[in-house]
């Protein structure tokens, strides 16, 4: 099988320990990597990000399936400047952006039990995030100058990590129509450099009501509990709340809503199409951070 999958996240406004905060309240806050200036003085607005991953898995035997998959990531971010002083004054708005191949990964997914009632299996994967850590753009500073300067470790493409991915999946079938499933899935990172992005479990639960052979509809809920970031790159340093490591992680909870679609596109077994809208249900993110507005998700699967 190969797959190619588009998705798409929008981010707006920000969140403190989980509660909006508006900018005037983000400006009053002390920049915690430096002296100058004393507080927070660059306030992110919004943000895009999408995502290309492109997959392909062969099963050599009827008990494990290999898989390798390619990530391909672009950002956009849109931030305001005042001055770090006196009446903090609005400077002006700049936008920051940053694109290339994010990683690559490797694993296979090994049957524990299939009968009539459903199927569980488990998976390892061995992820590398390439070395797209120290990407520069042009950014307007407190004072008032447009300088090129590394971007925040949001706005990187990549750490430079390699991670271990540990998965367990359960999908039972309650009867022709109705099946539910259930996903563990944990991103350690057993390798890096200056930093990396903190591990984190993601736990899915989800029902899918198959209308007929070609149509379905599904329904997930969406756990996640992220670490911080570990380390640091001492060159990131602007007084901007992306720039702080500790800004990063938290949990949050997710809400999916889907519909799976069986058609012929192109010669061969039935291409596969599949379309989810995920809205936050609560963010409960370390520190200031950005909120999350919504994702969207465009995949596509051919079997051979």
């Amino acid at each position: 099988m190969i797959s190619l999958r588009y998705g798409s996240m929008k981010m707006d406004g920000n969140i403190f320990n989980g509660n909006s905060i508006n900018t005037e309240q983000i400006l009053a806050l002390p920049n915690p990597l430096g002296m100058m200036p004393a507080n927070l003085s660059v306030v992110p607005n919004s943000m895009d990000m999408s995502m290309v991953m492109l997959g392909g898995m062969y099963a050599p035997t009827d008990d494990i399936t290999l898989m390798a998959m390619g990530m391909f990531m672009d950002k956009e971010m849109n931030l305001s400047s005042y001055k770090p002083m006196m009446g903090r004054d609005f400077l002006g708005k700049f936008t920051t952006s940053s694109s290339d191949l994010s990683d690559i990964a490797f694993g296979a997914l090994f049957k524990l039990k299939e009968n009539d009632i459903g199927r569980w299996h488990a998976e390892v994967t061995l992820q590398k995030s390439l070395d797209k850590n120290e990407l520069k753009d042009e950014v307007l500073t407190p004072m008032g100058m447009n300088m090129d300067m590394i971007l925040p470790y949001g706005m990187q493409i990549s750490d430079g990590a390699t991670r271990l991915v540990l998965g367990f999946t359960n999908v039972s079938n309650l009867n022709d129509n109705w099946s539910f499933g259930n996903q563990l899935r944990g991103k350690f990172v057993i390798s890096d450099k200056d930093w990396s992005f903190g591990d984190a479990i993601e736990l899915n639960s989800w029902v899918q009501y198959e209308i007929n052979s070609s149509v379905s509809l599904s329904s997930r809920i969406k756990l996640i509990d992220q670490d911080s970031i570990v380390g640091s790159n001492p060159m990131i340093m602007a007084p901007v709340q992306t720039a702080n490591p500790k800004n990063y992680g938290g949990q949050e909870i997710q809400l999916g809503l889907g519909i799976n679609l069986l058609t012929s596109i192109f010669p061969g077994h039935a291409d596969r199409i599949g379309i989810e809208f995920v809205l936050p249900i609560e963010q409960d993110k370390n520190g200031l951070q950005m909120e999350t507005d919504y994702q969207f998700i465009l995949g596509y699967q051919k079997s051979f």
